[in-house]
């Protein structure tokens, strides 16, 4: 499978080309738009994206053996060749992307009809050669200086080339895209893998069960089919929870004497702490299960739509489980390793050696007790009972290929994934293995 990763790097002291080729950039995307939405009967007819390229470039571009219907390179002389078809391909994608949203809406009829607007994320396009060149360790931007396209040396952190250098070094690279965040410059380079992830049937694995919580960022354990637990790690990062905690008392405290408009500033910075927690977050799981050769990392397949209630409502809405989830399969399928997700009704609830249900502690809802008086970490029996429900499903889906029945026939508990534990799969293992 193919794997597109990417890296910004800040542009330094090159605020106004920059800004400038920008305006100049999005000026055109906006021309574009309401030229090539008017003769959008005519290109959608064209099925073949390249044709339909061609046709609008030909709509707007003159040249000796074309005579244009709309006078672009008036409105933008000596727009250079390749910024100008990033422009077109920009105007293209916005205007179908408008006309299906506008078919969509036109049959439920519900809230506001789709606009037709330049977004946001129009930003140029630097092709190699054309826009952009690398000549001994110095990178040049074709950019808007003056009254004319000059070619401009730009200044890149050392660190950042170093990193380059170091890790996508050979690696395929496209046309890296300038983007803007926090009134700051960036070159996105994006990088293109092939790898191969390995296709062990489900008795020869070994997984990452991973349980995320609120207290414990995440708790991981490996297991195997049989149900041996071949290591556990506990992943938290409580510096920088305080950090947050911190900057959130601020808030509140600010926000009571100042208004919600004195706070913006410091919700940025919170958040900026929220995506670094969960950015570490992921990293240590994906790291642990390398360590230990996983071939599958299993989540929870957790959904909390709707009003968060409770005094844990703010804590749950800065709850980044859906990132952590989203970077740990990037970086587990780089490194070889598949992703997959359980029902995650009752895994905390149910003690993971079948006991029944668990009594929480009120005082610390990390810990548990067992029907049977054990006191337990209610974290680290999730991740078991995680890990234990991926093998019941997958050694289930097994049984018609090879003939032999059922299991749930003679074991229920096995075929019920929302009461499934580790004490079941040990069960279900020693039926199989007779």
């Amino acid at each position: 499978m193919k794997i597109i990763s990417s890296y910004g790097v800040e542009i330094l002291r090159l605020h106004k080309p920059l800004k400038a080729t920008v305006e100049i950039y999005r000026k055109a995307v906006g021309y574009l738009l309401s030229v090539l939405d008017f003769e959008w009967e005519e290109l959608s007819g064209i099925m073949d994206t390249k044709k339909r390229f061609n046709r609008a470039e030909h709509l707007v571009h003159q040249t000796k053996e074309n005579d244009a219907k709309y006078p672009f390179d008036k409105a933008f002389p000596k727009m250079p060749s390749y910024l100008r078809r990033s422009a077109i391909q920009q105007a293209l994608g916005d205007i179908a992307s408008y006309h299906t949203r506008q078919e969509m809406w036109e049959k439920c009829r519900e809230g506001k009809p789709p606009v037709l607007s330049l977004g946001p994320c129009s930003m140029p396009v630097f092709y190699r050669d054309n826009m952009y060149r690398e000549e001994v360790g110095e990178t040049y931007l074709k950019l808007y200086q003056g009254k004319d396209w000059v070619w401009v040396q730009v200044k890149l952190s050392k660190t950042d080339r170093e990193y380059l250098q170091k890790h996508w070094g050979g690696k395929k690279a496209c046309a890296p895209v300038l983007e803007k965040r926090r009134k700051k410059y960036f070159l996105r380079f994006a990088y293109e893998e092939t790898v191969c992830l390995p296709g062990k049937s489900p008795g020869e694995q070994v997984i990452c069960g991973v349980d995320l919580g609120l207290n414990t960022d995440a708790v991981c354990s490996i297991m195997k089919a049989d149900g041996t637990v071949a290591g556990r790690k506990f992943i938290g990062f409580p510096a920088e929870k305080d950090r947050l905690c911190h900057v959130l008392g601020r808030i509140r405290k600010k926000q009571g004497e100042q208004g919600p408009k004195s706070v913006c500033s410091l919700w940025k910075y919170a958040c900026r702490l929220n995506d670094g927690i969960a950015k570490m977050t992921a990293k240590a799981i994906v790291s642990f299960a390398a360590e230990h050769q996983a071939d599958v990392i299993v989540f929870e397949h957790l959904s909390m739509k709707g009003k968060k209630p409770g005094k844990n409502a703010q804590k749950l809405h800065l709850w980044k489980k859906n990132s952590i989830q989203e970077i740990c399969m990037h970086q587990a399928h780089r490194r070889g390793m598949r992703i997959s997700r359980v029902c995650a009704k009752n895994t905390s609830a149910y003690a993971f050696d079948g006991s029944g249900k668990v009594a929480r502690d009120p005082e610390n809802h990390s810990l548990c007790t067992f029907t049977g008086g054990k006191r337990y970490n209610c974290d680290l029996s999730a991740s078991y009972n995680i890990g234990a429900r991926y093998f019941i499903r997958e050694l289930i889906k097994t049984f018609p290929v090879t003939g032999r029945s059922m299991p749930e026939a003679e074991d229920p508990a096995a075929w019920r994934r929302t009461s499934c534990v580790h004490a079941d799969l040990i069960r279900l293992w020693e039926m199989i293995s007779v």
